[in-house]
């Protein structure tokens, strides 16, 4: 039986939602502000000093907290780092205690559109930032002091919630796995920029319908949530609110510990894909047929 994905908490424009901390805080992008919420409570502001274009995708990560190798530093413990997507491509850093600063200028190559942390090492422990311009995206590695290297100018149009395989996730660990909603495929690329299938989604596909927002199953956490961004005059409509899945629900329709979760932008259809020699796709859950979903699925 197929999970369902529930009404957690509305959010004015809310488009992403940063992995918790230790406490069980979440940061929360929405409306060009980030808000901090702990389990039960009401998100509150959070780094005053920060702000974005409402409008547009400044999706978020929490730090890795990792040292890169060979830059002689780490990122920050508990900071929140947000795509720039005005006043010059790049990164914000914005620290556990709310400063706010650039940590990173990128190359002019599109529309920044992913982000997320290799906590595997395979690309140095760093952060990878993708920017899409027609039908190719450019990857992007940031180490801890802003340096930037190319990965690839050359992958395949993907954007979203991205997020680096873990160990044991069979061939493609330590991989960026990357979605792409007009067709439906998901997608791994390697620290030397080679990509390969990772899996067909079988769900519905096309502008603001296919597989969008991604998350690995951690062994222990009690739900799983993901923004539903409202946007008006679109198919699927959204209803700026937090969606939520129980553990319980998932585990029920086979999404189990180490699995990918992929979740379709329009609809919340939701597939867990497991891969060890090969990789087998199921489809684990639904949500609110209106619901437009945004940014990376977190765990807590």
């Amino acid at each position: 039986m197929r999970g369902q994905w529930r009404f957690h908490r509305h959010v004015r424009g809310v488009v992403d939602l940063s992995a918790p901390d230790a406490r069980g805080a979440v940061v929360v992008a929405a409306a060009g502000r980030l808000l901090e919420g702990a389990s039960g409570g009401a998100p509150a502001g959070f780094a005053p000093g920060y702000a974005a274009p409402p409008g547009l995708e400044p999706y978020i990560v929490r730090s890795s907290g990792r040292a890169v190798p060979g830059a002689g530093c780490r990122f920050a413990a508990g900071a929140i780092y947000a795509l720039r997507l005005e006043h010059g491509d790049g990164v914000t850093e914005v620290t556990a205690a709310g400063r706010v600063s650039r940590l990173a200028r990128l190359p002019r190559s599109g529309l920044e559109n992913g982000l997320a942390f290799d906590a595997t090492g395979r690309f140095g422990h760093r952060l990878l930032v993708t920017a899409t311009a027609n039908a190719l995206t450019s990857v992007f590695a940031v180490d801890c002091r802003g340096r930037t290297e190319l990965i690839t100018r050359s992958a395949p149009r993907v954007e979203g919630g991205l997020v680096v395989a873990p160990a044991g996730f069979g061939r493609f660990s330590g991989e960026l796995i990357a979605p792409d909603e007009r067709s439906g495929r998901l997608y791994a690329i390697d620290q030397r920029g080679r990509v390969r299938l990772l899996a067909r989604s079988g769900l519905p596909h096309g502008p603001d319908t296919g597989v969008e927002s991604e998350g690995f199953v951690p062994a222990r956490f009690a739900n799983a949530l993901v923004a539903d961004r409202r946007t008006p005059r679109n198919h699927h409509p959204g209803d700026d609110q937090i969606l939520t899945l129980s553990r319980s629900a998932l585990a029920a329709a086979g999404g189990r510990p180490g699995a990918l979760l992929a979740v379709t932008e329009g609809g919340a259809r939701t597939i867990a894909v497991d891969c060890g020699r090969t990789c087998r796709v199921s489809h684990v859950a639904d949500g609110p047929a209106i619901a437009h979903v945004e940014g990376h699925i977190v765990f807590r």
